[in-house]
């Protein structure tokens, strides 16, 4: 049977099917543009807060008595469950205690200094990771659009069976696409492997909880940290009865005699002062790609064994491995300049595809001037909108609202890109915009 609609329907079918496609290509766009510039995480932290004190290192008295300290400012206050150490590193020498209810910076003698302060860094980071979406839903669409990327990658290298061979060859003129065709292809090979690695690990970390919910509903009684647990680490049994402090000191003592090769980066604390409190150190083993590996200790600083993350079973290796190999944290600042060459590149390999996609349809008579400049606010407006919060933090502080800053004006742009009409040219106008607001932020910058 054959279904017979107006041809003003089927064109309005047709434009919205494009629409959501280019829905999933902005998405997939400001996941790779925000996954660019958070390669440099530390570093907007200390853009964000330059007077916070810095050290090579911190001594483990001081340690502990910054624990103490933060602990007992949070009397009257709910018991705090988690508490996270982090210690000097070469990317952030700082040292600061995050709670359940506060996060601080200290100096090196423990004392508490400061609030930390980095409300975009964190922004940028859960907008790259979930979209700014809360719960599992961000992290499953993000986790859908690494394997979007990962299939991307495959079919655009079967469908161009000579894209190797003319790695290298581009022309200039741009008649019917090919110029710009070229670079997409040429960029397409040269970031391969740096898109498969990308895609493949931020499916993963997206979908991982996914991954474990659905291990818990069928094997662990609906137990989420029982099924992570043999990757992780298991969890203790909370136990609230008052105990003495756990000695941070002398587990950061032990692992200077016992493991002087590996850099402890983080302390963690599990229902401190309390007779269930677990006491473990995170470090960083010599030449390796996993995040750390995680040293447990129990109360008293005596240590009992590793979790396994640098030295055990294969899947903990590579389920440890995926985060550094995904945001570039291996390596020091050459590599993070690499991943936000690399990284850059993709970005115009995404943005190429789309406009050579709206090229294809615009020759062949769906002439759609609306998504053409609603394409191109997504292309320039997502830098122009990560540029205007980040001079919200410059200029009104830690408290700005990020995300709806973000989200609003991308919302005011794209829909004036789509409102205006043919004759209009969005693309150069947020151009300029976007500038303009670079412009702005090297002298702020350069003042902090």
């Amino acid at each position: 049977m054959t279904l017979r609609l107006s041809k003003a329907l089927v064109q309005r079918g047709l434009s919205t099917h494009a629409a959501i496609g280019l829905l999933a290509s902005a998405l997939l766009y400001i996941v790779c543009l925000t996954g660019t510039v958070t390669v440099f995480y530390e570093e907007w932290q200390r853009l964000e807060q330059p007077d916070a004190p810095e050290m090579q290192r911190i001594a483990p008295d001081a340690v502990q008595r910054a624990v103490a300290s933060v602990l007992a400012s949070e009397k009257g206050r709910k018991a705090t469950e988690h508490l996270y150490v982090h210690l000097p590193t070469d990317a952030l020498p700082r040292a600061t205690l995050t709670t359940d209810h506060q996060a601080v910076h200290v100096d090196a003698h423990g004392r508490v200094v400061a609030k930390e302060l980095n409300g975009w860094s964190e922004f940028l980071l859960n907008l790259h990771y979930t979209l700014n979406i809360p719960g599992m839903v961000g992290l499953t669409i993000v986790g859908a659009l690494g394997v979007m990327t990962l299939a991307l990658s495959l079919t655009g290298v079967i469908a161009h069976p000579r894209i190797f061979r003319d790695a290298f060859r581009l022309r200039a003129r741009d008649q019917g696409g090919v110029g710009l065709a070229d670079w997409h292809n040429r960029l397409g090979v040269w970031t391969l492997p740096f898109a498969l690695a990308i895609a493949l690990t931020g499916a993963m970390i997206g979908l991982g909880s996914i991954n474990a919910y659905g291990l818990a509903q069928g094997f662990y009684k609906g137990d989420v940290e029982a099924a992570y647990a043999p990757i992780f680490g298991k969890e203790g049994r909370p136990n609230a009865k008052a105990a003495p402090l756990a000695d941070v000191a002398a587990a950061l003592r032990t692992m200077a005699v016992r493991f002087p090769d590996v850099r402890p980066t983080y302390v963690f604390m599990h229902e401190p002062g309390t007779v269930g409190q677990r006491l473990q150190v995170l470090a960083l083993p010599p030449r390796r790609l996993v995040y750390g590996e995680t040293y447990n200790f129990d109360p008293a600083g005596r240590f009992l064994g590793t979790v396994g993350l640098a030295e055990g079973a294969t899947g903990q290796q590579v389920a440890a491995s995926a985060y550094n190999l995904h945001f570039g944290n291996y390596g020091g600042l050459t590599v993070k300049i690499a991943y936000m060459l690399l990284g850059g590149a993709l970005c115009v390999v995404i943005a190429t595809g789309t406009s050579i996609w709206l090229g294809k349809r615009e020759r062949r008579g769906f002439r759609q001037p609306c998504l053409r400049n609603g394409w191109n606010a997504i292309v320039w407006g997502s830098g122009l909108a990560l540029a205007l919060t980040l001079l919200a933090r410059l200029w009104l502080g830690n408290a700005a609202p990020f995300m709806a800053i973000f989200w609003l004006s991308l919302a005011v742009l794209v829909a004036l890109g789509v409102a205006l009409p043919e004759r209009y040219q969005a693309r150069r106008a947020l151009q300029w915009g976007l500038g303009l607001c670079v412009a702005a932020l090297v002298p702020t910058v350069l003042a902090t």
